[in-house]
């Protein structure tokens, strides 16, 4: 038996060990660092209200108060500073309460990159957003754009890292086509990328995708690991869009939001669920369900549900379908669950949605409209045209998933 003595070492070592394993953001590596460097620098700030620590104080207020920190300008990308714009909805420049000029990266113009005028005067940029780990997000591509005006006004950038909600070690769906770059596609990466928002912009720089690389420090995490999802983190999470009400939503997002694009179903916005669900009137929830879960995929339930949307095309209807449930976020597919759904919804209900949204809606069959777009080619559109399978459609992508996993390694940091 082991003395009370050699329990509490035991103890002790357990709660050493689960202190070192705690997820230190990259906002809180920086403050532990006494803020070194940033002394003796005007700087501003490229964030929204995901910019926080484990305490909630967002780097706003951190930086607002740390002693010799000399802030002087804020920026916001979609959905403002404050992340209360609604999506797609440009807004103009202001002033904080303390009379800092808020820029906006998603003003008229359009401006989506900061301009000579807004980075005059500055030393550095910092970054501090919490994004989602997926390439049609345009908070990376905000990032990029402005590492790219900072090296063209010869201003550093300093990105505070932040985990990727997805996980580290996930990487799925095609590469970007260039022709097809745009605000919700800007970098030559696969849909869900598995990188760090600090990895990312190493990429960025190494790969030479902007005009010029940039002076760019990352700020690490401390203790985070490739396999965490958000779960994993023990992180407070804070929506970094009003559409991203907890850390799964990340998970959600990649696995209906194109199917959303498509159109012809109710993927749980204005039902609090964004990004949940998949139903409609003429579904039935029971036989749904038991097609998804019929499928076998990994880390995934596919629970039946009933309810009435508050808003879109079953504005106060009735709807069935299934509610996307994640029990092993870490190995669970996300964006074969699109194509999945489109196959399922053919065989229940005999709607071909994709060819309904083609035939019905001019502007989806335009090259460059938003489904290519956030696709990043119109490989997939000629693949759904052709009647392609899921499961084929999935396989395509392997190839650059694969060439993706062995160029990203140099960038890797964790």
């Amino acid at each position: 038996m082991r003395s009370p003595g050699s329990w509490w070492a035991a103890a002790l070592l357990f709660l050493q060990a689960s202190a070192l394993a705690e997820v230190q953001l990259g906002n809180e590596t920086l403050a532990a660092d006494r803020y070194q460097i940033l002394q003796g620098k005007r700087i501003a700030l490229l964030t929204n209200p995901s910019g926080i620590n484990r305490k909630l104080q967002t780097t706003l207020e951190s930086l607002r108060a740390a002693p010799g920190v000399n802030l002087v300008a804020l920026f916001g990308p979609e959905h403002g500073l404050y992340g209360v714009v609604p999506a797609g909805q440009e807004f103009t420049n202001n002033r904080d309460p303390h009379g800092l000029p808020i820029y906006s990266l998603y003003g008229p113009g359009p401006v989506r990159k900061p301009t000579p005028a807004m980075l005059k005067g500055l030393d550095a940029l910092v970054y501090d957003i919490q994004d989602t780990g997926c390439r049609s997000y345009t908070f990376v591509s905000t990032m990029g754009l402005a590492m790219e005006a900072c090296a063209e006004a010869g201003v550093e950038f300093i990105v505070l890292d932040r985990p990727n909600p997805l996980g580290g070690e996930r990487v799925e769906g095609p590469s970007l086509d260039p022709r097809y770059r745009s605000l919700v596609g800007e970098w030559n990466v696969p849909y869900v990328y598995g990188l760090t928002c600090g990895e990312l912009a190493r990429m960025i720089n190494g790969e030479g995708w902007i005009r010029r690389p940039c002076h760019l420090t990352v700020v690490p995490l401390r203790g985070w690991r490739r396999a965490m999802t958000w779960r994993d983190t023990g992180l407070p999470w804070i929506r970094p869009s009003p559409y991203m009400p907890n850390g799964d939503s990340p998970l959600h997002y990649v696995s209906t939001g194109i199917l959303g694009e498509i159109g012809g179903v109710n993927i749980g916005i204005g039902a609090d669920r964004p990004f949940e669900c998949i139903a409609a009137p003429w579904l039935d929830a029971k036989r749904t369900s038991q097609f998804f879960n019929d499928l076998r995929l990994p880390g995934i339930n596919f629970a039946p549900t009933t309810y009435r949307p508050a808003t879109g095309i079953f504005n106060g209807k009735t709807v069935q379908g299934v509610r996307v449930e994640f029990t092993d976020p870490a190995h669970a597919p996300l964006m074969a669950i699109n194509f999945y759904a489109l196959e399922g919804i053919k065989k229940l209900a005999g709607r071909d949605l994709f060819a309904e949204t083609e035939r019905n809606s001019e502007p989806f069959c335009r090259p460059g409209n938003i489904f290519d777009k956030i696709n990043g080619s119109d490989v997939i559109r000629k693949q759904l045209r052709a009647g392609q399978s899921a499961a084929a459609i999935v396989r395509s992508w392997r190839p650059d998933e694969t060439a993706f996993r062995l160029l990203r390694q140099k960038y890797l940091l964790y």
